[in-house]
């Protein structure tokens, strides 16, 4: 099969703040989505880092740096299991978690002092807003906006649906 023929993968974007106690109880429904649908689901990460999450700004500039240095979904994955450590001792954690994965620590210190993924971030936020984001977690598949930080109860289910109603039509 070449690539003119692939199916492209049903992409799912997740609008997310790293420090944000939702978006790590959502880690499970993201986990069990990209088991059941491998490489026919593209679970993207969207950063929306909410103004109470003191931390969740300087997180997702890291989750820019870890991407960059190969490691993006393991290192989201482990700052989501300490967001509430992350909300105690700030951006150690951050560093603490690079070292963890194999990373280079010292380049996340850097980035976060220079900023270099400060855009990113703001571009992330800017688009979210315009499309009506407006707490976390927030997903969106084909054409609908499903809003986790109400409620998480059944949207796993309905993403499920849409993802193979997408895939079907493919």
């Amino acid at each position: 099969m070449n690539d003119s023929t692939a199916i492209r993968p049903v992409v799912l974007d997740i609008w997310c703040d790293l420090e944000c106690p939702d978006c790590h109880r959502a880690l499970e429904d993201v986990r069990a989505l990209r088991a059941r649908y491998g490489d026919r689901l593209e679970p993207r990460l969207r950063h929306f880092p909410l103004e109470k999450h003191k931390h969740a700004y300087a997180a997702a500039q890291a989750a820019e740096e870890a991407a960059e240095q190969g490691r993006g979904w393991p290192y989201v994955e482990a700052v989501l299991g300490r967001t509430a450590e992350l909300a105690a001792k700030g951006e150690p954690v951050l560093l603490e978690v690079a070292r963890e994965l194999g990373l280079d620590a010292e380049e996340f210190d850097t980035a976060l002092i220079d900023g270099r993924h400060l855009l990113a971030v703001d571009a992330d936020q800017a688009e979210g807003k315009a499309i009506g984001v407006t707490g976390t977690p927030t997903y969106v598949i084909g054409d609908e906006r499903l809003d986790g930080g109400k409620s998480q109860e059944g949207l796993r289910g309905r993403i499920e649906e849409i993802a193979d109603r997408l895939l079907a039509s493919a």
